[in-house]
């Protein structure tokens, strides 16, 4: 397995764009915008990670955005869109994601990352804190985590 940070590997732009979509049921047109400036700019937000198999299959991915849609704007930058296929799952790949995710975030001076989720012990395994209640756009309360980008 192999973490790729997109903004370094362009030639992953249109297959990761079509996959995040794929997962979430959002428009691809979405994620090959943001995935498009994360190239285009380098470091900074946004930015996207996928994990790819030895046959460059992508096996899992998330990125990194201003706001996750949701109420608190001044609570930046935002993890979002992780997600592990099925048969890959319960391999501690997510949680090697994300804390290169972290690691990288650091690297950029930006100390603290933030996400929403409905799922409630997951993310405390991976290192990460429950902050507060947020409202998302759609009205409902959903909760937030955050997250120093440095892990020692």
């Amino acid at each position: 397995m192999e973490i790729v940070k997109l903004a370094d590997f362009p030639q992953y732009l249109l297959v990761a764009a079509t996959w995040f979509a794929e997962k979430w049921q959002l428009p691809v047109e979405i994620y090959q915008e943001s995935i498009q400036q994360s190239i285009a700019e380098k470091i900074g937000i946004p930015q996207w990670y996928i994990v790819v198999d030895t046959e460059q299959r992508i096996v899992a991915g998330c990125g990194v955005i201003d706001n996750d849609f949701h109420e608190r704007t001044d609570l930046t930058p935002n993890l979002c869109a992780l997600f592990v296929e099925d048969e890959y799952r319960g391999k501690n790949i997510a949680k090697q994601l994300l804390d290169a995710v972290r690691e990288d975030f650091a690297k950029m001076n930006i100390e603290k990352l933030y996400l929403i989720t409905d799922h409630e012990h997951f993310y405390e395994k991976c290192g990460w804190q429950f902050l507060t209640m947020v409202k998302e756009e759609s009205g409902e309360q959903i909760r937030m985590y955050e997250a120093q980008t440095s892990l020692t």
